[in-house]
Protein backbone atom coordinates (compact mmCIF):
# COMPACT_ATOMS: atom_id res chain seq x y z
CA UNK A 1 0.00 0.00 0.00
CA UNK A 2 2.74 2.26 0.77
CA UNK A 3 6.26 2.48 -0.63
CA UNK A 4 9.44 4.39 1.40
CA UNK A 5 12.35 5.53 0.43
CA UNK A 6 14.94 8.41 1.15
CA UNK A 7 16.97 10.87 -0.74
CA UNK A 8 19.67 11.85 1.46
CA UNK A 9 17.87 14.18 4.18
CA UNK A 10 14.56 14.08 2.30
CA UNK A 11 12.04 11.37 2.72
CA UNK A 12 8.97 10.56 0.27
CA UNK A 13 5.95 7.92 0.94
CA UNK A 14 4.05 7.04 -2.22
CA UNK A 15 0.74 5.94 -1.71
CA UNK A 16 -0.14 2.77 -3.68
CA UNK A 17 -3.37 1.27 -2.71
CA UNK A 18 -5.52 0.45 -6.33
CA UNK A 19 -7.66 2.05 -7.19
CA UNK A 20 -7.73 5.19 -5.45
CA UNK A 21 -5.82 4.94 -2.43
CA UNK A 22 -9.07 4.95 -0.50
CA UNK A 23 -8.14 3.68 3.10
CA UNK A 24 -9.53 1.28 5.96
CA UNK A 25 -8.05 0.68 8.85
CA UNK A 26 -5.02 -1.62 7.63
CA UNK A 27 -3.92 1.54 5.08
CA UNK A 28 -3.69 3.47 8.41
CA UNK A 29 -2.09 1.03 10.53
CA UNK A 30 0.78 0.52 7.73
CA UNK A 31 1.01 4.24 7.67
CA UNK A 32 1.65 4.61 11.00
CA UNK A 33 4.21 2.00 10.85
CA UNK A 34 5.95 4.23 8.49
CA UNK A 35 5.44 7.46 10.10
CA UNK A 36 6.94 6.24 13.63
CA UNK A 37 9.89 4.85 11.25
CA UNK A 38 10.22 8.61 9.65
CA UNK A 39 9.98 10.52 13.18
CA UNK A 40 12.56 8.35 15.00
CA UNK A 41 15.28 9.16 12.19
CA UNK A 42 16.61 11.83 13.08
CA UNK A 43 18.33 12.39 9.91
CA UNK A 44 15.55 13.34 8.27
CA UNK A 45 14.14 17.01 7.79
CA UNK A 46 11.44 16.79 4.66
CA UNK A 47 8.74 14.30 4.06
CA UNK A 48 7.24 14.34 0.58
CA UNK A 49 3.12 13.02 0.34
CA UNK A 50 2.32 11.43 -2.99
CA UNK A 51 0.12 8.80 -4.98
CA UNK A 52 1.64 6.33 -7.21
CA UNK A 53 -1.91 5.86 -8.63
CA UNK A 54 -2.88 7.44 -11.31
CA UNK A 55 -5.41 9.91 -11.59
CA UNK A 56 -5.79 9.99 -7.18
CA UNK A 57 -3.91 11.31 -4.45
CA UNK A 58 -6.47 9.89 -2.17
CA UNK A 59 -10.02 9.19 -2.47
CA UNK A 60 -10.42 9.27 1.19
CA UNK A 61 -12.29 6.06 3.14
CA UNK A 62 -13.47 2.82 1.35
CA UNK A 63 -16.96 3.93 0.91
CA UNK A 64 -18.07 -0.03 0.71
CA UNK A 65 -15.92 -0.75 4.06
CA UNK A 66 -17.26 1.94 5.49
CA UNK A 67 -20.82 0.97 4.36
CA UNK A 68 -20.58 -2.28 6.11
CA UNK A 69 -19.05 -1.87 9.04
CA UNK A 70 -20.60 -1.60 12.42
CA UNK A 71 -20.38 1.79 14.03
CA UNK A 72 -17.74 0.94 16.19
CA UNK A 73 -15.12 -0.31 13.55
CA UNK A 74 -16.10 3.29 11.86
CA UNK A 75 -15.14 4.90 15.55
CA UNK A 76 -11.97 3.11 15.41
CA UNK A 77 -11.42 4.11 11.52
CA UNK A 78 -11.91 7.72 12.37
CA UNK A 79 -9.96 7.28 15.59
CA UNK A 80 -6.89 5.94 13.62
CA UNK A 81 -7.18 8.25 11.07
CA UNK A 82 -6.96 11.60 13.37
CA UNK A 83 -4.10 10.21 14.85
CA UNK A 84 -2.56 9.78 11.83
CA UNK A 85 -3.28 13.45 11.09
CA UNK A 86 -2.29 14.39 14.74
CA UNK A 87 0.80 12.64 13.80
CA UNK A 88 1.46 14.38 10.67
CA UNK A 89 0.76 17.94 12.42
CA UNK A 90 2.68 17.86 15.22
CA UNK A 91 5.92 15.99 13.31
CA UNK A 92 9.06 17.45 13.72
CA UNK A 93 9.43 17.23 10.10
CA UNK A 94 8.00 19.41 7.52
CA UNK A 95 5.15 17.30 5.68
CA UNK A 96 4.32 17.79 2.10
CA UNK A 97 1.56 16.70 0.18
CA UNK A 98 1.98 16.67 -3.46
CA UNK A 99 -1.61 17.20 -5.23
CA UNK A 100 -1.66 15.11 -8.60
CA UNK A 101 -4.91 13.53 -8.68
CA UNK A 102 -8.60 13.55 -7.25
CA UNK A 103 -8.42 14.45 -3.55
CA UNK A 104 -11.38 13.95 -1.83
CA UNK A 105 -12.72 13.37 1.60
CA UNK A 106 -10.50 11.94 4.02
CA UNK A 107 -7.97 12.36 1.00
CA UNK A 108 -7.82 15.96 1.57
CA UNK A 109 -7.92 16.13 5.62
CA UNK A 110 -4.88 13.81 5.04
CA UNK A 111 -3.25 16.86 2.94
CA UNK A 112 -4.76 19.54 4.89
CA UNK A 113 -3.19 17.87 7.72
CA UNK A 114 0.58 18.77 6.06
CA UNK A 115 2.47 21.64 6.29
CA UNK A 116 2.41 22.40 2.37
CA UNK A 117 1.08 21.93 -0.10
CA UNK A 118 1.73 21.27 -3.94
CA UNK A 119 -0.27 20.75 -7.16
CA UNK A 120 -0.21 19.76 -10.70
CA UNK A 121 -2.89 22.23 -12.48
CA UNK A 122 -4.16 19.17 -14.75
CA UNK A 123 -7.66 18.58 -14.23
CA UNK A 124 -9.11 16.54 -11.30
CA UNK A 125 -10.85 17.53 -7.91
CA UNK A 126 -10.16 18.79 -4.68
CA UNK A 127 -12.71 18.81 -2.05
CA UNK A 128 -15.01 17.49 0.92
CA UNK A 129 -18.16 15.82 0.11
CA UNK A 130 -19.31 14.09 3.27
CA UNK A 131 -22.28 16.03 3.34
CA UNK A 132 -23.76 14.50 0.35
CA UNK A 133 -23.32 11.03 2.35
CA UNK A 134 -25.42 12.31 5.22
CA UNK A 135 -21.97 13.51 6.69
CA UNK A 136 -19.10 15.56 7.63
CA UNK A 137 -15.64 15.80 8.19
CA UNK A 138 -14.65 13.80 10.94
CA UNK A 139 -10.54 13.74 10.97
CA UNK A 140 -9.84 17.02 11.63
CA UNK A 141 -10.80 18.27 8.21
CA UNK A 142 -12.44 21.69 9.29
CA UNK A 143 -10.20 23.34 11.63
CA UNK A 144 -7.72 22.36 9.56
CA UNK A 145 -9.53 23.70 6.11
CA UNK A 146 -10.55 26.80 7.97
CA UNK A 147 -6.61 27.53 9.20
CA UNK A 148 -5.27 27.43 5.54
CA UNK A 149 -8.35 29.37 3.71
CA UNK A 150 -10.42 30.89 6.57
CA UNK A 151 -13.66 30.18 7.91
CA UNK A 152 -15.75 31.74 4.81
CA UNK A 153 -14.41 28.91 2.02
CA UNK A 154 -14.03 26.63 4.44
CA UNK A 155 -17.81 26.83 5.31
CA UNK A 156 -18.83 26.97 1.72
CA UNK A 157 -16.64 23.89 0.67
CA UNK A 158 -18.30 21.65 3.46
CA UNK A 159 -21.31 22.85 3.63
CA UNK A 160 -22.15 22.53 -0.24
CA UNK A 161 -19.92 19.24 -0.33
CA UNK A 162 -18.68 20.63 -3.97
CA UNK A 163 -15.14 20.22 -5.21
CA UNK A 164 -12.97 22.86 -6.57
CA UNK A 165 -10.23 22.47 -8.91
CA UNK A 166 -6.03 22.61 -8.31
CA UNK A 167 -6.38 26.20 -9.44
CA UNK A 168 -8.95 27.35 -7.41
CA UNK A 169 -7.48 25.66 -4.42
CA UNK A 170 -4.22 27.78 -5.12
CA UNK A 171 -6.14 30.93 -5.59
CA UNK A 172 -7.62 30.68 -2.13
CA UNK A 173 -4.57 29.55 -0.51
CA UNK A 174 -5.30 25.59 0.19
CA UNK A 175 -2.64 25.03 -2.34
CA UNK A 176 1.01 26.56 -1.88
CA UNK A 177 2.54 26.24 -5.08
CA UNK A 178 0.80 25.06 -8.67
CA UNK A 179 2.43 23.39 -11.02
CA UNK A 180 2.38 22.88 -15.06
CA UNK A 181 1.26 19.07 -15.52
CA UNK A 182 3.99 18.46 -17.69
CA UNK A 183 7.21 19.03 -15.20
CA UNK A 184 4.79 18.99 -11.78
CA UNK A 185 6.27 16.43 -10.14
CA UNK A 186 9.83 17.66 -11.19
CA UNK A 187 9.33 21.17 -10.02
CA UNK A 188 7.56 19.35 -6.80
CA UNK A 189 10.81 17.31 -6.10
CA UNK A 190 13.38 19.59 -6.85
CA UNK A 191 11.23 22.01 -4.45
CA UNK A 192 10.81 19.38 -1.47
CA UNK A 193 14.83 18.49 -2.28
CA UNK A 194 15.58 21.91 -1.61
CA UNK A 195 14.06 22.67 1.62
CA UNK A 196 15.38 19.81 2.56
CA UNK A 197 18.86 21.26 2.65
CA UNK A 198 17.74 23.35 5.16
CA UNK A 199 18.37 23.67 9.08
CA UNK A 200 16.06 20.87 10.37
CA UNK A 201 15.92 22.58 14.37
CA UNK A 202 14.89 25.63 13.00
CA UNK A 203 12.20 24.45 10.74
CA UNK A 204 11.06 22.21 13.12
CA UNK A 205 10.79 25.38 16.11
CA UNK A 206 9.22 27.11 13.34
CA UNK A 207 6.55 24.68 12.54
CA UNK A 208 6.33 24.07 16.73
CA UNK A 209 5.49 28.36 16.98
CA UNK A 210 3.26 27.78 14.48
CA UNK A 211 1.38 25.31 15.68
CA UNK A 212 1.09 26.76 19.21
CA UNK A 213 0.59 30.30 18.03
CA UNK A 214 -2.49 30.06 16.34
CA UNK A 215 -5.03 31.41 18.09
CA UNK A 216 -3.55 33.18 20.80
CA UNK A 217 -3.42 36.81 21.53
CA UNK A 218 -0.86 38.85 19.77
CA UNK A 219 1.04 39.88 22.45
CA UNK A 220 1.24 36.01 23.46
CA UNK A 221 2.12 34.91 19.91
CA UNK A 222 5.03 37.37 20.32
CA UNK A 223 5.88 36.12 23.61
CA UNK A 224 6.62 32.61 22.32
CA UNK A 225 7.73 33.56 19.17
CA UNK A 226 10.56 35.48 21.50
CA UNK A 227 11.10 32.36 23.75
CA UNK A 228 11.33 30.05 20.64
CA UNK A 229 14.27 31.57 19.05
CA UNK A 230 16.32 31.94 21.43
CA UNK A 231 17.02 28.27 22.26
CA UNK A 232 18.38 28.80 18.55
CA UNK A 233 20.94 31.19 18.82
CA UNK A 234 23.14 28.56 20.34
CA UNK A 235 23.11 26.03 17.54
CA UNK A 236 25.01 24.33 14.76
CA UNK A 237 23.05 25.09 12.02
CA UNK A 238 22.66 28.68 13.44
CA UNK A 239 26.52 29.08 14.22
CA UNK A 240 27.30 27.52 10.80
CA UNK A 241 24.33 29.66 9.16
CA UNK A 242 26.03 32.87 10.47
CA UNK A 243 29.52 31.36 9.15
CA UNK A 244 28.56 30.71 5.78
CA UNK A 245 27.40 33.84 5.23
CA UNK A 246 30.71 35.72 6.42
CA UNK A 247 32.90 33.17 4.31
CA UNK A 248 30.40 33.73 1.28
CA UNK A 249 29.67 29.96 0.68
CA UNK A 250 26.59 27.73 1.00
CA UNK A 251 25.70 26.06 4.22
CA UNK A 252 25.67 22.85 5.36
CA UNK A 253 23.25 22.19 8.22
CA UNK A 254 22.84 19.46 10.45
Amino acid sequence: MFQYKKIERLGIITLEKSPANSYDIHFFNEFETILNTIENDQNIAVLLLKSGIPKFFCAGADIKVFASNTVVQNNEMVAKANKIAKIISTSTKIFIAFLNGHTLGGGLELAVACDIRLASNKKFLIGLPEVKLGLMPGNGGIPRLVNAVGYSYAFEMVVSGNPINSEEAFRIGLVHKLYDEKTAEEEALTYVKNLSKGPKTAMATIKQTFAEGVGKNIQDFLQLETNMVKTLYDTFDAKEGFQSFIEKREPKFE
